[in-house]
């Protein structure tokens, strides 16, 4: 018959190496929250109510009546649909420079690396600069654009090059740590088992790889809604044709309708706010689903 052997005295709990305590290098929790608090309120919080409280200082029907205004309408459409045509093309080519940036090995690999963070570190006005004089009809490309009678400058188009530009490292640096956790013996694997190439991609990369791949191209879509400097040089501020909300936003601000500019930035805000919120519920979903 066994008997349990007795629990260790204080004394010899308190030697036990796994017992002693270990220091932490940041602080405790509680102050460690308060300081993420208070910074998320000072840069993040406060300003965002500010911006809610501005817009809702006019009646309800004006602000109506701002917002569904049919200039403001075609901004929000031309906003949107660029943003959303700029996304789908980092979708893909996002995909494919983060693939081949952690699968091949190849001279000049790590400064093309370095090239996908350079629209995070260049000024958008300085990119739009250079677009506009790019595919400007005395520019590069826009001479040779011009005999098919092509026009970049002050047409959506050009507005679409912009927001691929400013959105196209988000899809590359969500998707690439991913894949770089991924071994390639996992596909040499369901190849050898007869699985195709498609097969093994649908099957085994592209569960793990969607919810990178979708917070990517969220963010891209998020952040092309409120681009502003690169678009401003290329897309000539046509109303009705090539205005997006965010130069909508500073057309009032010109005119010192503070009150419309904050109610056309409000609702740019929760429209982001929105996609984001969809973002969550999703990867929460795939979590669930791919346990």
């Amino acid at each position: 018959m066994f008997r349990a052997s007795p629990l260790p005295d204080k004394q010899t709990r308190t030697m036990l190496p796994f017992k002693r305590n270990r220091r932490q290098i940041l602080p405790g929790f509680g102050l460690s929250m308060g300081y993420t608090v208070f910074y998320l309120s000072a840069i993040v919080i406060v300003p965002l109510a500010t911006l809610v409280a501005g817009s809702f200082r006019i009646a309800p029907d004006l602000f109506v009546n701002t917002v569904t205004s049919p200039r403001v309408l075609a901004s929000y459409r031309l906003s949107l649909s660029t943003a959303l045509i700029a996304a789908m093309f980092n979708a893909f080519f996002g995909f494919l420079t983060a693939w081949t940036l952690v699968r091949y090995r190849f001279p000049g690999r790590k400064v093309l690396d370095a090239l996908v963070d350079l629209p995070f570190a260049l000024p958008t006005a300085v990119a739009g600069i250079c677009f506009a004089t790019l595919y400007s009809p005395v520019g590069w490309v826009g001479q040779f654009l011009g005999r098919f009678d092509i026009q970049l400058i002050n047409a959506p188009s050009g507005i679409v090059i912009a927001l691929i530009f400013i959105g196209f490292p988000f899809v590359v640096r969500t998707v690439q740590p991913v894949l770089a956790e991924l071994e390639p013996e996992i596909e040499e694997a369901a190849h050898s088992l007869g699985a195709s190439r498609w097969q093994a991609f649908r099957r085994i990369l592209l569960p793990h790889i969607f919810p990178a791949l979708l917070t990517g191209v969220t963010l891209s879509f998020a952040r092309a809604i409120g681009e502003y400097g690169s678009v401003i040089f290329i897309a000539g501020n046509l109303p009705f044709r090539t205005e997006i909300a965010p130069l909508m936003i500073m057309s009032k601000l010109d005119q010192f309708d503070y009150d419309g500019a904050a109610a056309v930035a409000l609702v740019l805000l929760l429209i982001s706010f929105s996609m984001l919120l969809v973002l969550n519920s999703v990867q929460r979903w795939q979590e669930k689903a791919y346990r």
